[in-house]
């Protein structure tokens, strides 16, 4: 079964028509990215109810989440990388010992992650950037995700390398279940149960669960291409090496995340927990656009990774020039809706009438941000081709830009100078200004996609003559 599956594979990578490859490949990730980011927003949504120190708890603990994120991501998106190429050059069995490394070290680190989180998690919730009126229910909300982070991080392992082998639907059908499943969960614990803050990462932790049974049950059955096995794990140089150092833009991008979220939500607590709390959901409503860019980047990464592996430079350049003009234009035409619906979105998790500076924060964030939506659309497109070829540096500079290098340098003279408003512009600036960082990698890439082509049909040329 699975060497039907690799050979149709190979027929799709290399000679379907690519707008067709990549959307196959995108449409599973976008559905699963946006229910992700449903159930993201639907424990901020029920929780608004118990007030804006509640509502800011659940801010404060999206870094959790990040950090949880951070080696799983690293281990998940450098392996699916290396997976892809391999699978492209037809190393299957190097590809299943990718897979099995990966997937027990991100199980490694979630453990550690739960062990040390749990043990200091009152220290903890208060570096994130919980208030003293906030701190009680972040620490609530943090019990349950703790328990089951182990799962989470093998979770993004699972996801990435069943889009790279192909098998993009099972991947969203694993997210999305359990993003749905959190949605009708979360009214039972919070409010039929009478659970508060703590019921909804309750029910965060059970669909994270239901979300890993999923992704783990083709693996377990044998109906996945790829193999899952601890006797496949092999700690080979070039296995770590791929993997860590692809991966290592994934793991900077997510530990910056971190460090920015929470550097982000001291700043906003110290002007209020309303301002905490409208950055907060705003940030996680852009989530959906930003789902739009991140799933069709993860699936045009594989494809291009793939016909780089097969030596197919001339639909490695044609695949990237359709998903650049994809994402500018998508992300523009999003941007311009949710704009014009930011002042009523923001409203549904700020209904009381003391919420209006939550409304107002809240507002003016989102609606910056759909500004800069084109930039990141297409720096977003960028770094999945220098993920997909295996560029580990170019990956870095741009995965760590938005929430590092050009965020951290401006956020503190920007709350200085202009405030509230200042916090609430500062993401939508970083993301203008990485801009500048993605023109010359991308007119370097380019040229060496073409080098290598030319050099490919000079060689074929000097065989046939």
């Amino acid at each position: 079964m699975s060497e039907n599956k690799s050979v149709q594979r190979e027929q799709m990578m290399l000679y379907e028509p690519l707008p067709r490859v990549i959307t196959k490949m995108a449409v599973p990730s976008i559905i699963g990215f946006l229910i992700t980011a449903v159930y993201n927003l639907a424990d901020t949504f029920f929780v608004s109810g118990l007030g804006e120190s509640a509502t800011a708890a659940v801010s404060v603990n999206a870094s959790l989440d990040q950090i949880i994120m951070m080696a799983g991501s690293m281990l998940a998106v450098g392996a699916a990388s290396y997976v892809s190429r391999l699978l492209g050059a037809r190393n299957k069995q190097k590809a299943d010992q990718v897979l099995s490394t990966a997937f027990f070290l991100a199980f490694a680190f979630g453990l550690v992650v739960s062990v040390l989180g749990t043990a200091f998690m009152g220290p903890m919730v208060r570096v994130l950037g919980a208030t003293d009126t906030c701190e009680r229910y972040a620490v609530e909300y943090a019990t349950y995700v703790l328990m089951v982070a182990p799962f989470m991080a093998t979770t993004f392992v699972m996801n990435q390398c069943l889009r790279a082998e192909g098998s993009p639907m099972r991947s969203m059908f694993g997210m999305g279940f359990g993003g749905i499943l959190n949605c009708f969960l979360d009214p039972i614990f919070i409010f039929n149960l009478e659970m508060g803050v703590a019921g909804a990462s309750l029910a965060t932790a059970i669909s994270k669960m239901a979300s890993f049974a999923i992704l783990i049950f083709p693996y377990a059955t044998r109906r996945s291409v790829l193999r899952l096995s601890h006797r496949c794990i092999h700690f080979e140089r070039d296995i770590l090496v791929q993997t860590i150092t692809v991966g290592s833009s994934s793991m900077f991008r997510s530990g910056l995340a971190v460090v920015s979220a929470i550097v982000l939500n001291n700043i906003a607590g110290n002007i209020s927990d309303a301002v905490l709390a409208g950055i907060g959901v705003s940030n996680k409503i852009m989530m959906f656009p930003f789902g739009f860019v991140l799933g069709f980047g993860t699936g045009f990464q594989p494809v291009a990774g793939f016909n780089w592996g097969a030596r197919r430079y001339d639909r490695v350049r044609k695949s990237y020039q359709f998903s650049a003009w994809t994402a500018i234009i998508g992300s523009a035409v999003m941007g311009l809706l949710l704009a014009l619906f930011a002042q009523p979105l923001i409203g549904l998790f700020a209904q009381s009438d003391h919420a209006a500076e939550m409304r107002e924060i809240g507002a003016l964030c989102i609606r910056l941000q759909c500004l800069a939506l084109p930039v990141h659309g297409w720096v977003a497109v960028v770094n999945m081709l220098c993920a997909g070829l295996g560029r580990a540096k170019g990956a870095l500079l741009l995965s760590t830009s938005r929430q590092g290098t050009c965020f951290l340098p401006i956020v503190y003279p920007m709350a200085w100078l202009w405030g509230a408003n200042g916090v609430a512009a500062v993401q939508a600036v970083a993301d203008l200004l990485s801009l500048f960082l993605a023109l010359p990698l991308i007119v370097r890439l380019l040229r060496e996609i073409d080098e290598a082509g030319r050099v490919q049909r000079d060689g074929a040329s000097d065989f046939v003559q």
